[in-house]
């Protein structure tokens, strides 16, 4: 289980998270939301222990975050950045066996290797294994990269993966492949915390959602619990409507047309 417990974030004398408390448990998907510059990049970036919180405390399975050494945390904590930088041109498979490397010392044994197939076969970029990164487009990149951080956590269900909007730069079938991979994983175990924008995808693959504005904590809880008119207006300023799919008995956010007089 992840347990965080009234974590702030101060930058610069700028409070950027604010009293924050929530828990992931195992087999749990948590999707953040919130406007641009709400924190859901802040909170995860002291989640992954890129940012050392001013006060409170996290708990990873049973254990203070700061306790674990950086060799131990590797293995059952993996996160996909927002932005990543790649100057040097490395292919494909080197690339994601880069996700390997907390895992053997001198060379990979034919273990790593299995993982590294595997999970570009997952993320659907096992076909051009050999092209170097660079010429990809940037939803291939992406693709890459969640192969690569999948292969870091791939033999441990008890680890804590961190997805900082990793549907950003993809099409639409990807967009729902990537969440589906993070639901199949929450089924085998892991723990799975995601920003996304959308706030369908969140209510189709979600089991809690966390809303955040301004760096706090607003609504906290299933989708059918926060997704509602007056919240959604609440974080987002925009108007909607929503309606419970009768099949999956999940929310289903309509937004309403939004206009603009130039005159």
């Amino acid at each position: 289980m992840l347990r965080v417990e009234k974590i702030s974030y101060e930058l610069k004398g700028r409070k950027l998270l604010k009293d924050i408390t929530f828990q992931v448990r195992k087999g749990e998907i948590l999707a953040v939301l919130g406007a641009n510059g709400a924190g859901k990049s802040t909170l995860l970036g002291v989640l992954c222990g890129e940012k050392k919180p001013n006060s409170g405390m996290i708990h990873f399975n049973g254990k203070p975050l700061a306790s674990y050494d950086a060799a131990t945390l590797s293995k059952c904590r993996a996160m996909l950045c927002q932005q990543q930088q790649m100057t040097l041109n490395f292919t494909v498979q080197e690339i994601v066996l880069m996700g390997r490397y907390p895992h053997y010392k001198g060379a990979p044994k034919l273990h790593d290797h299995q993982v590294v197939a595997e999970t570009m076969e997952l993320c659907g970029v096992r076909a051009f294994a050999d092209r170097e990164f660079l010429s990809l487009s940037g939803g291939e990149q992406q693709r890459v990269h969640l192969a690569r951080i999948l292969a870091q956590i791939w033999d441990n269900p008890d680890s804590l993966l961190l997805l900082d909007e990793p549907i950003s730069a993809l099409d639409l079938h990807y967009q729902q492949k990537v969440l589906a991979i993070a639901r199949a994983l929450a089924r085998k175990g892991f723990m799975v915390v995601l920003i996304v924008h959308d706030v369908n995808f969140a209510a189709m693959y979600a089991d809690r959602i966390l809303m955040l504005k301004n760096g706090r904590k607003l609504f906290h809880g299933t989708p059918i619990e926060v997704l509602a008119q007056k919240e959604i207006y609440t974080i987002f300023s925009v108007e909607s409507n929503v309606i419970i799919n009768p099949r999956t008995l999940k929310p289903y956010v309509q937004l309403e047309e939004m206009e603009i007089d130039l005159e």
